[in-house]
């Protein structure tokens, strides 16, 4: 019997509805994965705007920046150098006796290098070897910018996009930054790898943030292995997620130490763990690295405020003001983001164990740099929010703080953010402005190494007296028949030696090492031999360091280039430099490439 009008329009009307529901439910679905699509290629389109700002400023860092640590230049570039050409400076920490650095690491830095040599060579081009000093720099330089990439990504997601994009900014115009990136250094390498450690726990990557950390802290520098304690506390304690952590610490150790264990071993020709043999000469001596000296608690704080300026106390304020933020009307974070008290506690983990250390350098502070920047935007973030909170409550704003501080308050990042570049392109400058002397003196050499002037078979004895802490490195010198040789000075420490010319020359235990630091007489080399010179006067000269460019019966200067006199400048202005103002409070003295009189190379200056 066929239903009357009514039930036909009752059933049709039944009928329609789960339809017409499951149409607004798709319908739903599609505009929240347009609003996702929206939202992930707006991410990207950031990430890529991210990629191409950071990759310019580390190339800057990498073809501007000077050595500042004679560390980088004796302990990686010189044996580096060995390893691609046979010649170089060996350090008492690479005697098989020692055994505290690595071969492994220094590989894969020259591995690169040598590609970049063979492709030159396929192509009938001189490979020059400052070249390949300055190409691993780059290569440094880029694998850092993808780390920053990638923890800027991750900060978005843990943090929000507002703290990645000013942690971006802080990170782009810090000077830390510039002299950490394109490093030669342990510490350097470390502070990448940790930072793609920490941007995977931030992404719940745990697997990759146990491996990296694990490559930051076996091949790169030990003590950085203190960064992933944080990482461990989540997943053992808070995740008991015990099975994937001790598997992949188990998978890390077998896929790089077991191959560091046999590539050191290989060259010392031992049984080699170096980094166990850094731990335990550090750790556990009783001279150790304070030998190499000792500074004040408020050495960092220093340090800190001339790489970072302002963004460093922000960093040190960031727990007190997310304490107070905690009382605000802000929205809770999400249950799969960590708690501000495990995700912030990486940095200051590092702070508790270095500050108190004796024994102070710059570079320590490299693997937290990042995290410093990070701390730094998250402290803003909050005084946005702050500054919001009260405004709104003054002036009775019916508006929702979580979202709408962003907007009225966005000139508070954007001051921040002035303000902190400045001071940070002040410092940069005023490090390249006082510092590069050596680098430019020492690209000379190089360029008069290839005239037609300098006999290609003849050693030539390039001569360093108190300035050996700044020599950049044999990269620079143009061939192999160029010797680094000291000239006795002031300093009383141990200076490095020439590795043996010898095949097993790593393998070899040369006599005159010692781990005490001990000065070794049997490096000085008699000046009378030296062709060339590079040395610094700014009028002070002493009993074993007199002012050699003034003795011009034996020496006449080459090339010239100016030099910061810490002494008799004003602090604040050679550490900062203001226009027209720097000019008029500081003071310079003559870094000078000299030649022999006794061997006329060159006819004229360069």
């Amino acid at each position: 019997m066929a239903p009357k009008l009514r039930q036909r329009a009752s059933l049709s009307t039944k009928e329609e509805t789960p339809a017409k529901k499951r149409n607004e439910q798709n319908s739903s679905k599609a505009t929240e994965k347009s609003k996702n699509d929206s939202k992930s290629s707006s991410t990207d389109h950031s990430t890529d705007t991210a990629f191409r700002l950071l990759i310019a400023a580390r190339l800057i860092a990498a073809i501007t920046s000077y050595i500042s640590d004679c560390d980088e230049t004796y302990n990686y570039w010189e044996p580096g150098h060995y390893l691609l050409y046979g010649t170089g400076q060996q350090t008492w920490e690479y005697s098989p006796e020692y055994a505290l650095r690595s071969y492994a690491y220094l590989l894969i830095h020259m591995v690169p290098a040598k590609l970049y040599w063979y492709i030159l060579s396929f192509l009938h081009a001189e490979p020059n070897p400052m070249h390949i000093f300055y190409f691993v720099r780059c290569v440094l330089s880029f694998v850092c910018t993808i780390s920053e990439v990638y923890l800027y990504k991750n900060i978005g997601k843990e943090f929000g996009i507002h703290v990645a994009r000013i942690a971006l900014g802080f990170s782009l115009l810090s000077s830390g930054m510039y002299i950490s990136s394109a490093a030669f250094l342990p510490s350097s390498f470390s502070m990448c790898f940790s930072t793609a450690a920490i941007a995977a726990w931030f992404g719940h990557k745990y697997e990759l943030a146990i491996f990296y950390t694990a490559i930051s802290s076996l091949l790169g520098w030990p003590f950085a292995a203190l960064l992933g304690v944080p990482i461990a506390v989540d997943m053992l304690f808070r995740k008991r997620n015990w099975l994937t952590f001790f598997s992949w610490v188990i998978i890390s150790a077998i896929v790089i130490l077991g191959p560091m264990i046999f590539i050191d071993s290989m060259y010392y020709g031992k049984l080699t763990i170096a980094p166990l043999n850094l731990i335990m000469y550090n750790v556990f001596t009783d001279h150790g690295p304070d030998l190499y000296g000792t500074e004040p608690f408020s050495y960092y704080f220093m340090n800190g405020f001339l790489n970072f300026n302002f963004v460093f106390g922000w960093a040190m304020l960031t727990p007190a003001l997310i304490i107070l933020a905690h009382y605000l009307p802000l929205e809770m974070r999400h249950p799969a983001q960590l708690p501000f008290w495990l995700s912030l506690a990486p940095l200051y983990l590092w702070f508790l164990v270095f500050f108190f250390q004796p024994h102070k350098e710059e570079r320590f502070l490299f693997p937290v740099y990042p995290l410093i920047c990070l701390h730094g935007a998250i402290t803003i973030d909050v005084v946005q929010k702050l500054y919001f909170h009260a405004k709104s409550k003054a002036f009775n704003y019916a508006v929702s703080i979580t979202n709408n501080y962003v907007k009225c308050t966005k000139y508070v990042m954007i001051f921040a953010i002035i303000i902190c570049g400045c001071f940070g392109l002040s410092r940069t400058y005023a490090l390249y402005n006082g510092y590069h002397a050596p680098m430019d003196i020492m690209a000379e050499v190089n360029k008069l190494g290839m005239s037609q002037n300098i006999p290609k078979d003849m050693e030539i004895n390039f001569c360093v007296g108190k300035e050996w802490h700044r020599f950049p490195s044999s990269f620079f010198f143009p061939s192999n028949n160029w010797k680094l040789r000291y000239i006795k000075s002031e300093f009383k420490g141990q200076l490095p030696q020439a590795y043996a010319q010898h095949e097993n020359a790593t393998s070899m235990i040369q006599p005159h090492f010692n781990d005490k630091n001990k000065e070794e007489p049997s490096r000085y080399f008699d000046i009378e031999k030296c062709h060339f010179m590079m040395d610094l006067d700014v009028g002070r000269i002493t009993k074993l360091e007199p002012n050699y460019s003034h003795k011009k019966g034996r020496f006449r200067i080459l090339k010239s280039v100016k030099f910061l006199d810490n002494l008799k400048s004003d602090p604040v202005y050679r550490a900062f430099y203001i226009p027209y103002m720097t000019e008029e409070n500081v003071a310079y003295g003559s870094y000078n490439l000299l030649q022999n009189n006794k061997y006329k190379f060159t006819e004229k200056k360069i």
